[in-house]
C-alpha cells in the first residue's frame, strides 16, 4: 500500500501543554492489548476531551501543544490514535519517548513552533505536506511551516512501521 506524502484532513486542535501519556491512555486500561479495543479510551483522562473517540474521523490531523506525550513509554498512547484513523500529529513539541514510539509505529509527527497561534481552528480542513512540513488551508494558502519528516522517518512511515521496515 502506497502512503501519501500530502495529507488532507480535518483538524482536532488540542491547545493543552504537557499532555502526558496517562491523559492520552489511562493506566486503568493497560490490560487492553488489542489496538482496536484501545481506541474508545483515548483522552478518557483529559478533561474536556473524553468524547474524542466518538467524534474522531478517519484522516483527522491533531494539532497539539508543547510537550505532547510526555511521561511514560506507553505505546497505547500512539496505537490508540492509529486505531482511530488519525493520519498525523502536528505539535509545538513532543515528549522524547512518545516521539520515538510514534515514528517507530509509522505515525507522522510534524514539529511546528507556533502552530497553536496559526490560523487553524478545530475541525478546519487542512493540507499537510510531510516532505516540506507545509501546512495549508483548503484554498492552498500556506498557514505555517513545520519541520518535515526526515529520511529515516519517511522510510519508516512508508514501510508501515519500524518492524515492517526491518523485514
Amino acid at each position: 500500500m502506497t502512503k501519501p506524502m500530502k495529507l488532507q484532513g480535518r483538524t482536532r486542535v488540542i491547545p493543552v501543554a504537557n499532555v502526558d501519556t496517562d491523559m492520552i491512555f489511562h493506566n486503568r486500561y493497560l490490560h487492553i492489548t488489542d489496538r482496536v479495543e484501545m481506541a474508545p479510551y483515548i483522552f478518557d483522562n483529559l478533561k474536556g476531551w473524553e468524547n474524542f473517540p466518538a467524534e474522531a474521523q478517519e484522516g483527522d490531523i491533531l494539532i497539539v501543544g508543547h510537550n505532547f506525550g510526555c511521561g511514560s513509554s506507553r505505546q497505547q498512547a500512539v496505537d490508540g490514535f492509529l486505531a482511530l484513523g488519525v493520519s498525523a500529529l502536528i505539535g509545538e513539541s513532543f515528549g522524547a519517548i512518545y516521539k520515538r514510539n510514534a515514528i517507530n509505529a509509522g505515525l507522522p509527527l510534524i514539529e511546528c513552533t507556533g502552530v497553536l497561534k496559526a490560523e487553524i481552528k478545530d475541525r478546519d480542513v487542512i493540507m499537510l505536506d510531510l516532505e516540506t512540513g507545509t501546512i495549508s488551508g483548503r484554498n492552498g494558502t500556506t498557514l505555517i511551516t513545520g519541520k518535515p519528516l526526515s529520511k529515516v522517518q519517511t522510510d519508516i512511515y512508508f514501510s508501515g512501521g519500524l518492524l515492517e521496515l526491518t523485514r
